[in-house]
């Protein structure tokens, strides 16, 4: 018996596959009126601005703007017509039932919301039996992981992610490059490639460099492309930040 449980348990590490859960970071694009003929007019010349950025980028479609008074719109061709920016529409979140069969019905998965999933759960019937049997969970212990500190030159392809924590790096990054992180960004160096700081949510996080000269910056999801820049921060020593729903840039 000993000898068939090992060779079992070997079968399974050795198969064919094997399944594991996992984060990743999509862009979200807010639909707010998909009738408007400057739709994909307006978003073109935005994909332009940073083609690398979004050449094959994963997308989630936000409709929860929409409501069940929106005119009809084919879904389907909203995904073709994205798939022509070589945008990678792969979710939905929101919208009212007609709307979500739709992107169901193109292939789109269903991704709700952090907020979108609270309210659900707060919207349920109570039942007095479950509550009364409910015990609170204790809180998550905090995690903590050291500053990510990098030493060498990020070259051109190369991606680094600082999870949970900052990233420091004292060396240039290359055209091409991406850095990312959950926390704040330091570059002591020229920045170039591609920067996202907070990009688990966190709108606090910042991103500072002594030499601004990146293709895409980022915090929590709002970007800037180089075409953006103003002469004021370019080249310059700069940090990035959130306030009031905009990236700010400002020298250092």
């Amino acid at each position: 018996m000993a000898a068939v449980s090992s060779a079992r348990q070997g079968a399974d590490r050795d198969g064919p596959f094997q399944l594991r859960g996992n984060s990743f970071t999509m862009m979200v694009l807010k639909v707010s009126d998909p009738a408007s003929p400057d739709f994909f007019t307006q978003l073109a010349v935005k994909v332009r601005q940073a083609p690398n950025f979004f050449r094959n980028a994963p997308v989630v479609l936000d409709f929860e703007d929409l409501t069940e008074e929106t005119p009809r719109f084919d879904i389907a061709a909203l995904v073709t017509n994205l798939r022509a920016l070589y945008l990678l529409p792969v979710g939905f979140q929101g919208g009212p039932r007609a709307v979500q069969e739709g992107a169901l019905a193109a292939g789109l998965t269903p991704m709700p919301a952090g907020r979108a999933a609270k309210l659900e759960s707060a919207a349920r019937p109570a039942d007095p039996q479950a509550d009364a049997a409910a015990v609170p969970a204790p809180p998550p212990e905090p995690v903590y992981r050291p500053t990510l500190l990098v030493t060498e030159p990020v070259r051109s392809g190369q991606q680094i992610y600082a999870e949970k924590t900052d990233l420091v790096i004292t060396a240039p990054v290359s055209p091409g490059a991406e850095v990312v992180a959950d926390g704040n960004i330091h570059v002591y160096g020229a920045l170039r490639g591609r920067a996202l700081a907070g990009v688990s949510g966190d709108a606090n996080a910042r991103i500072f460099c002594h030499s601004l000269e990146a293709e895409v910056v980022s915090v929590a999801g709002l970007y800037r492309v180089s075409e953006d820049f103003g002469n004021d921060v370019l080249k310059k020593a700069v940090q990035i930040f959130l306030r009031d729903g905009y990236l700010h840039m400002e020298p250092l």
